[in-house]
């Protein structure tokens, strides 16, 4: 008989990636708990975890893991030998951050009061869908756009990670996933100035 794994705290972390999700089609200003998402990794990679986040805490991996495996939708394919190279890798790396850093400098905008507030979700940084129905008037509006261009950004990664979790293996998208080849990269530069001391 074989001996099951003790579960632990992390292991459910995947209802807090699905919590999040839902949370912001109510109320787009949860978008702002995904920065969780952001420090967390870089934070325990820098203190000297190397990639234990990605390996134990992610609960986006342990989503797409959970839909994979035990509900069956994924094709369990191998991925394309061109999507698991560090070409294909860090140039998604450098595109995702440039959305970012536009999502960033369009908050600005709105800061600096040189544009109004979209109250849009964009989907694959091309699908624009208004997401009027939620009342930011609350907060300042570039709180609010903050929020709408964080969330596009969360929700079109998790849409790019079940696409790959459905065509190839669960987690497929851990091999490309920004976060996992910052956290990657951080390691290697960490070991290397190890080396070099």
């Amino acid at each position: 008989m074989v001996e099951r794994k003790k579960k632990s705290w992390y292991d459910y972390l995947y209802i807090a990636t699905a919590t999040y999700l839902i949370l912001g089609m109510f109320n787009i200003l949860f978008a702002w708990l995904g920065m969780i998402c952001f420090a967390v990794p870089l934070i325990i990679s820098l203190t000297g975890g190397g990639k234990n986040y990605c390996n134990i805490y992610c609960g986006r991996g342990q989503l797409l893991h959970l839909l994979g495996n035990k509900f069956k939708l994924s094709r369990n394919k191998h991925m394309p030998k061109f999507m698991r190279s560090n070409i294909f890798r860090y140039g998604f790396l450098v595109f995702f951050l440039t959305m970012f850093l536009i999502m960033l400098f369009n908050t600005y905008l709105v800061f600096a009061g040189a544009n109004e507030l979209r109250e849009v979700i964009t989907i694959l940084w091309t699908w624009k869908l208004p997401w009027q129905w939620v009342n930011t008037s609350f907060v300042s509006p570039w709180i609010a756009q903050f929020a709408f261009g964080f969330y596009s950004i969360m929700l079109t990664s998790t849409i790019l990670g079940i696409v790959t979790m459905i065509l190839y293996k669960p987690r497929s998208w851990c091999v490309y996933c920004p976060m996992g080849t910052m956290t990657q990269g951080i390691s290697i530069l960490k070991k290397k100035v190890k080396e070099n001391n």
